[in-house]
């Protein structure tokens, strides 16, 4: 399961003052910051089969990794998202331009989501490009990333600009992660971030691009 807070940043420059936050700092895990550029791509059928049943099939290079990832029912409140994942990593590149189904098999969900596609093909929908700058946090009670996303989400209708905060839970209690989220957002005004980029990227295309 992903349990993540998502924020609007619409001032580039917060970037590197969330990064050099004294609070931040005081939690931060020394050694764990990373930056990396990411590139994903979303795959669904022509008859776009995924997103009706609120699935999203996603191949991504996280630096030098290749990771797929399915992921489903999200429930999103506000900046909070709450959703089943699954992550497998890949050691073809070539699964970023044609990726298989049969990744996911071995779990219950990869055998949903072959008897949902029928033999149906996949394409790739929209693609994302950004840097991601993250570090991790030890609240004391809940072990968090931190993550500054800088990109575009790149689709056949035009891109759409990537600048976002993400705060994941990776074990512990969660009332800690929102504090955490919630303290930032009000020190830097930040508003929560209640689509997250690939519904941004369908509803872009949805609406026919940018002069819709």
């Amino acid at each position: 399961m992903e349990i993540e807070l998502k924020y609007k940043i619409k001032d580039k420059d917060l970037f590197n003052e969330i990064l050099e936050d004294e609070y931040l700092i005081g939690l931060e895990e020394k050694g764990s910051r990373e930056e990396a550029l990411f590139k994903a791509a979303y795959f669904d059928t022509d008859d776009g089969v995924l997103a009706k049943n609120d699935i999203a099939f996603r191949v991504r290079t996280e630096g030098a990794r290749v990771v797929a990832t399915l992921k489903w029912n999200d429930t999103t409140s506000g900046a909070l998202y709450v959703r089943e994942e699954i992550n497998v990593p890949v050691s073809d590149m070539s699964c970023f331009l044609n990726p298989s189904p049969e990744l996911f098999k071995e779990s219950d969900m990869g055998k949903d989501l072959l008897e949902l596609l029928n033999g149906k093909t996949l394409r790739n929908v929209l693609e994302m490009r950004f840097v991601r700058k993250k570090m991790k946090i030890d609240t004391g009670g809940a072990i968090c990333e931190v993550a500054l996303d800088d990109g575009e989400i790149v689709t056949d209708m035009g891109n759409l600009h990537i600048s976002e905060l993400e705060i994941e839970l990776f074990s512990g209690d969660r009332s800690q992660m929102i504090e955490v989220g919630e303290k930032l957002a009000e020190k830097y005004g930040l508003e929560a971030e209640s689509e997250s980029k690939y519904a941004r990227g369908l509803r872009f295309l949805a609406q026919g691009g940018p002069a819709a």
